[in-house]
């Protein structure tokens, strides 16, 4: 029996808007993962202490704030100090074409814009999964 995958989502900065992280959660849960969501308000430095207390396969950020480039870059860099850089990290916001080619070059797995299909979602999930267990 294959084990499930765990998938921790996050709403890292000050954005208070959840709803897209909360039907993205469901998703995966519908689809036979387990979730851990972080909650509101959550810095880098609380995402990777979680994702290492809770040994997770991905961590999903939802950010609607704009600071998607120095979130990122804040926690990749904590990743890599934690010895956690391998733990796949897809992207989930209203973030900017060009951007989300910036985020893929420093390490950002996925980035998924507002009207992305949950049925796509889960199925590049578990593609960034067979990835990393391969």
């Amino acid at each position: 029996m294959k084990r499930k995958i765990r998938v921790l989502i996050a709403k890292p900065g000050l954005d208070g808007h959840d709803r897209g992280a909360k039907v993205v959660a469901k998703a995966l849960r519908d689809a036979g993962m387990e979730v851990i969501y972080t909650g509101l308000r959550q810095t880098p430095e609380q995402i990777v202490k979680t994702a290492i207390q809770e040994d997770v396969d991905l961590i999903g950020l939802s950010i609607l704030s704009g600071a998607h480039m120095n979130i990122c870059k804040k926690l990749l860099q904590l990743m890599k100090e934690n010895e956690i850089e391998n733990t796949p990290v897809f992207v989930g916001g209203i973030i900017p074409t060009d951007d989300a080619e910036e985020l893929k070059k420093m390490g950002i797995k996925e980035v998924f814009g507002p009207g992305t299909s949950l049925t796509l979602i889960v199925e590049k999930i578990r593609e960034l999964f067979s990835e990393v267990e391969a």
